[in-house]
């Protein structure tokens, strides 16, 4: 089992006084602990527009993340993908790898605020088939000569060659999405699926079968990864753990909830409070191995967990320490 970190978000919660610099600042500083931990993995999130300035810019970020590590897998989790320019994207990606010394893995997704594709003036219902354009243009970009691909929603000259290209002409490409199209078309696109964070490991096993049955089914080859996000925290006890990662955890769900509806939301209900604490892993490092130990004995040792460490405003020397157990008390017991 591999064992990652993240996901830097960079959002500001009101009660925190530190500017925005203050912020960027911390994620490297994180970043680089997680490098040092010998953690396999970094990731970055991606929305726009928001009040608490959540990370919009995630090839900057990661570019200034591979400065400041050396070893472990950078990661876009998730690239909102309809959003983006593919040319650029391609271009952006492919000069992160070579920043980072082929360490990039560039996760996509189709999107869900409404508000986000509002302002960037793309239509919410064609976001599917951007998608799908947008891997199939990456990978066209990606390989030897020309571009050779009469992209659907970009305007270029499938004469161009794209330049740089990424290290051995590839980077791999993630797909997110827990329904079922989602999860088949990461089958037949992507080199990797990652699952959100409310499936159980019942619907993740089922969820890897189903991809493992089409791409057999299919006779799609190469490699394909599995990543797993859960929140979780590390402490002296299990409550300590909790109490701590609480705060920041409660207000990330709580602005999911409102980009996903548009609408405020004031308070989490007690019910979607109790449900989200069920759903993460924390306590002492014994407690999050032996729960982590519950998804590699249920999914196969392959399984690659985004452990989600970052929790706004819950203090960097705090995240720091956790990262750090992370790495020295929980990886080594579960490689």
């Amino acid at each position: 089992m591999k064992l990652g970190t993240g996901l830097f978000t960079c959002q500001r919660r009101p009660d925190d006084d530190r500017s925005t610099t203050e912020i960027y600042d911390e994620m490297l500083e994180l970043a680089a602990t997680a490098d040092d931990a010998g953690l396999d993995s970094i990731w970055v999130s991606e929305h726009h527009f928001t009040e608490d300035e959540y990370l919009p810019g995630t090839m900057p970020s990661l570019s200034a993340i591979a400065a400041e590590t050396e070893q472990i897998e950078l990661g876009t989790c998730i690239a909102l993908a309809p959003l983006y320019d593919g040319v650029r994207l391609a271009e952006d990606t492919a000069t992160l790898d070579h920043i980072s010394h082929d360490r990039t893995t560039l996760g996509l997704a189709i999107g869900s605020n409404p508000g986000e594709f509002e302002a960037f003036g793309v239509p919410q219902d064609e976001r599917v088939e951007r998608l799908d354009d947008q891997v199939k243009l990456l990978r066209a970009a990606w390989s030897e000569g020309p571009l050779d691909y009469d992209a659907e929603f970009h305007d270029i000259d499938p004469d161009v060659s794209v330049t740089p290209k990424p290290v051995d002409n590839d980077v791999p490409i993630m797909l997110g999405g827990g329904a079922k199209p989602a999860v088949r078309r990461a089958a037949r696109t992507a080199d990797a699926w990652c699952a959100p964070s409310k499936l159980s490991i019942g619907g993740l096993k089922k969820r890897i079968e189903d991809i493992r049955n089409v791409r057999e089914e299919e006779e799609i080859d190469g490699d394909f990864d599995f990543y797993v996000i859960r929140h979780g925290f590390l402490g002296d006890s299990r409550e300590d753990a909790w109490e701590t990662m609480k705060p920041g955890y409660f207000y990330i769900q709580r602005r999911y909830a409102e980009l996903f509806s548009g609408e405020e939301v004031e308070e989490l209900p007690e019910e979607r409070k109790a449900e989200l604490k069920k759903q993460a892993i924390f306590g002492t490092p014994e407690q999050v191995v032996s729960d982590l130990e519950r998804y590699r004995d249920a999914l196969g040792d392959d399984v690659h967990v985004i452990f989600r460490t970052y929790h706004p405003g819950i203090g960097t020397e705090t995240m720091s320490e956790c990262i750090e157990r992370l790495g020295s008390e929980v990886a080594p017991e579960l490689r």
